[in-house]
């Protein structure tokens, strides 16, 4: 179902629907978690590409820390979230030691 449509209910119990709100506060919750984590690895990202250490440095472990939390929350799946702390730490350090070449 896509995000922002409205549940459908089949049945009118007090328990079916409470259960329906509180689907639709944890998709909400889920989805700004998510959000997070998606707008500072892009932030990361583009520092990186456009070759500027510092500011790469000052999101590197903001980053990481946001990654974990989302392993926590249940965003993210553990493996996943190393794959990308890794490779975000990988082109962070490639970036640093091309710039003190």
């Amino acid at each position: 179902m896509p995000p922002g449509t409205p549940t459908r209910v089949k049945k009118r119990k007090k328990s079916v629907l409470k259960r329906a709100q509180q689907a639709l506060r944890r998709a909400q919750v889920n989805r700004a978690n998510s959000t997070r984590v998606r707008s500072i690895m892009k932030r990361l990202r583009a520092a990186i590409a456009a070759g500027d250490v510092a500011a790469a440095g000052n999101l590197l472990a903001p980053t990481l820390s946001a990654i974990d939390q989302a392993i926590s929350k249940g965003v993210l799946h553990e493996n996943t979230a190393n794959r990308y702390k890794s490779r975000l730490t990988l082109a962070y350090n490639a970036l640093r030691a091309t710039k003190a070449a």
